[in-house]
Formats: C-alpha cells, sequence, structure tokens
C-alpha cells in the first residue's frame, strides 16, 4: 500500500530542483513477461503523474533522463520505440501542460534527435515558453561528459579570442558554459531500479545534491514514491562542506 507523505512534507522545505533518473522500464516489462517496449509505454504514463505531483508542491525545475547519449547502442527497434514515444509524448501533452502553466525545455544534443523528434520538441518549447509553473527539463541524447567537454572547449575558444580572461575562470565560469546554465542545481536526485550511479547524468551539477535510490522500477514509481523522496530529503542534515 502506498503512504500518503503529503501531510508530512513540510511545504516550506520543497527542492527548488529534482532531477529523476527514470530507470528500470525495460526490467519492469521483463518481470511481467512482457516485451521491453511495454515497459517504456508504461514509463511515459508515470511521467504525467509526477509532473503534475511536482506542481502542486511547487517543485520549480523538474529534470527528466528521458534518452542518455549511450542509449543509441540499444537495439533499433528499441531506439525507435523510445524516439516514436517521444513524439507522441510531446504531442499529446503539450496542450494539458500548457493549460497547467508547465514549461518544458531541453537539454542534451538535440539536433541529432530524428526530425519529427525535433519538430515536436521546438513546437511545446515554443508554446510553453512563457508558462511561469514547473520548468519540465527534457534529458534528451544528453551526456553529462560530452556537455563538460563542450564547455571546455568552448572556454580554451573564448579565452584564445579574447572574450575571456583565463585568470577570470571560477566554479561560475564552467557552470555559464554548460547546457545547464539557465537552472540551479538539482537538490535532489532521485533513480529508480535499485541501481545505484549517476549514468552519466548531471555530473557537475549533483556535486552537493542529496541522492534517493528507490528499490523499485520506474512504472511503479508514483506520487506517494515522490512525496516519498521529498520527505526524506526533508529529514537531511544538507552541510555542502561546512559545518552545522
Amino acid at each position: 500500500m502506498n503512504e500518503d507523505f503529503s501531510k508530512k512534507i513540510d511545504k516550506n522545505n520543497i527542492p527548488t530542483h529534482i532531477a529523476i533518473i527514470m530507470d528500470g522500464n525495460g526490467r519492469w516489462a521483463k518481470s511481467k513477461f512482457l516485451p521491453r517496449t511495454v515497459g517504456h509505454k508504461a514509463g511515459v504514463e508515470i511521467i504525467r503523474e509526477v509532473v503534475k505531483e511536482c506542481s502542486n508542491l511547487g517543485v520549480k525545475y523538474l529534470t527528466l533522463y528521458a534518452f542518455s547519449t549511450e542509449n543509441w547502442k540499444r537495439p533499433k527497434l528499441e531506439v525507435d520505440t523510445l524516439m516514436g514515444l517521444l513524439v507522441k509524448y510531446l504531442k499529446n501533452e503539450a496542450k494539458e501542460l500548457h493549460q497547467n502553466n508547465v514549461k518544458v525545455t531541453a537539454i542534451g544534443f538535440t539536433d541529432a534527435l530524428p526530425e519529427l523528434c525535433r519538430v515536436e520538441l521546438e513546437n511545446i518549447k515554443e508554446l510553453t515558453a512563457n508558462n511561469t509553473g514547473v520548468n519540465l527539463n527534457l534529458a534528451l541524447n544528453y551526456g553529462s561528459r560530452s556537455d563538460i567537454k563542450n564547455a571546455l572547449i568552448d572556454i580554451v575558444n573564448d579565452s584564445k579570442s579574447g572574450k575571456l580572461d583565463i585568470s577570470d575562470i571560477d566554479d561560475n565560469t564552467l557552470k555559464n558554459y554548460l547546457s545547464t546554465k539557465s537552472i540551479p542545481d538539482p537538490d535532489l536526485l532521485i533513480r529508480t531500479s535499485g541501481e545505484q550511479r549517476l549514468s552519466n547524468f548531471l555530473l557537475w551539477e549533483v556535486a552537493y545534491s542529496e541522492f534517493y535510490f528507490a528499490d523499485i522500477h520506474w512504472p511503479d514509481f508514483n506520487k506517494f514514491e515522490l512525496q516519498k523522496a521529498i520527505y526524506t530529503y526533508q529529514n537531511r542534515d544538507r552541510r555542502f562542506g561546512g559545518l552545522k
């Protein structure tokens, strides 16, 4: 039975930014003797519930690891299914997300996505650009190492051209060259399916994030599990390397 943590949560201590590694769709399907593609379809349904609960709780930013740069290595049928589900989600959810004041953005090398994905992504970004509710940030064809590498290349080039003085480079400099420059670092990182690794996700940004590992697969995640993760986060002592 799902425990309702909504009354236990301190509404004045809601994490500003939650990042989620949505893991376990394939294993969820396998456990039910179903094709992996069915697991991905079930996972899409959970996104709707989680976005809605984040809106209800007052979370400002929600970043979802939807497709990594490494996911291209998966079987073509699975990749094609994921791209198709992305198109369907963006197209079908656009109106409701807009009505609920959700702003949709994306990080990653989206130029490499199939054309239909790029079109629907640009459509929903344009439609929701002025919304002021939760910022749903989709990590698509995203890899943190590549993002950091590209940031360093840009810093070197700008230094050579005189746009940037190398003596002025600090942590904020690199932050401002990353694809995540316009959003705050995550307060809480959630990963489902029981795995406890980052998988090349927001390596720079999660330096002081609180981690929460759920022992259930993503299709079994729901608003109650999200509440539980936030409640656990609120009972952590965040010191950011200092003392309290």
